[in-house]
């Protein structure tokens, strides 16, 4: 007791004692924190894969078409050079060719097999179009095509390629919905930590009070320590996250589109361990001052 028989409050950083520095609320929020932040570094990868999944089938997909001739002997090759010339005269044609027969047979063999006689076949003729950034009218191609060349399909590829696209955008939501779960978890876990803590130190609480502290001053002690431990947490979890991102496969002929993070894409991760910092901060503070106020 100082001189004059008053009471001293301790200073801020002597307060952080009343927060039990280990046991059980210390470790349950850094491994939690942890967790949640390398499943958040995932749940950011699968986003970003799907933004690239999505914006590659649609450039890729979405200029691409395909003219299907059948025609019966030598009136096929009649016939594809009537359709590439109205294609060359159709707006929004980039450019159009048609696939030899070797290429439609290195087509057909991943379905077929390699040891049917795909050479004695009468296959349909192709046309592989590319269309440009303004589009072709699919219904007007299709109607003078079936005018003037018999036998002649248009195909925009709409049918399969708008529910992929739609599966990518799915994909992407999944991810945003799984971190807004996660950061739901991360808050219920600091709530149960900061109210085990508050209920353990419940006898050196009262004697601050009655040393004339106030809420605010007992707050700010488990508002820093909680707030230490959740960033610390999640940096870590970050960390594991991302290297585990390292170890996934890149994209290639069997995927469609990397499953890792690319170039700018790796600055996302130091966003998780600050939000999860926040979150943490926002609230210990908001549920020690209730809980404080509620045992008065």
């Amino acid at each position: 007791m100082p001189d004059g028989g008053q009471l001293r409050l301790p200073e801020a950083r002597d307060l952080e004692r009343v927060v039990p520095p280990t046991g059980a609320p210390a470790v349950l929020t850094i491994l939690t924190a942890a967790a949640m932040a390398m499943l958040a570094v995932f749940a950011v990868t699968l986003v970003f894969a799907a933004d690239r999944l999505a914006d590659r089938w649609t450039e890729e997909l979405g200029r691409a078409a395909t003219l299907r001739i059948t025609a019966p002997g030598t009136e096929a090759e009649t016939r594809v050079a009537d359709a590439l010339a109205i294609l060359s005269q159709t707006p929004g044609v980039a450019s159009a060719r048609a696939l030899t027969e070797d290429e439609l047979t290195d087509l057909l063999t991943p379905w077929l097999g390699a040891e049917l006689p795909l050479a004695g076949l009468d296959m349909p003729r192709l046309i592989e179009v590319t269309e440009d950034a303004q589009g072709v009218d699919a219904e007007g191609l299709r109607a003078r095509l079936a005018t003037e060349v018999p036998g002649a399909s248009f195909d925009d590829h709409s049918a399969w390629r708008d529910p992929l696209v739609e599966a990518a955008e799915r994909l992407r939501l999944l991810g945003w919905v799984a971190l807004a779960l996660i950061l739901s978890a991360l808050v219920a876990m600091v709530i149960l930590a900061v109210t085990a803590a508050l209920a353990a130190n419940a006898q050196v609480i009262s004697v601050l009070r009655t040393m004339g502290a106030e809420d605010r001053f007992v707050t700010r002690a488990f508002t820093r320590r909680f707030t230490l431990r959740v960033l610390a947490g999640a940096g870590l979890g970050a960390i594991v996250g991302a290297l585990g991102v390292l170890l996934l496969p890149k994209g290639g002929e069997a995927l469609p589109t990397d499953l890792g993070l690319r170039g700018t894409e790796w600055l996302a991760l130091l966003a998780i361990p600050l939000l999860a910092g926040a979150a943490g901060f926002i609230t210990t503070r908001y549920v020690a001052l209730r809980r404080l106020r509620e045992a008065r």
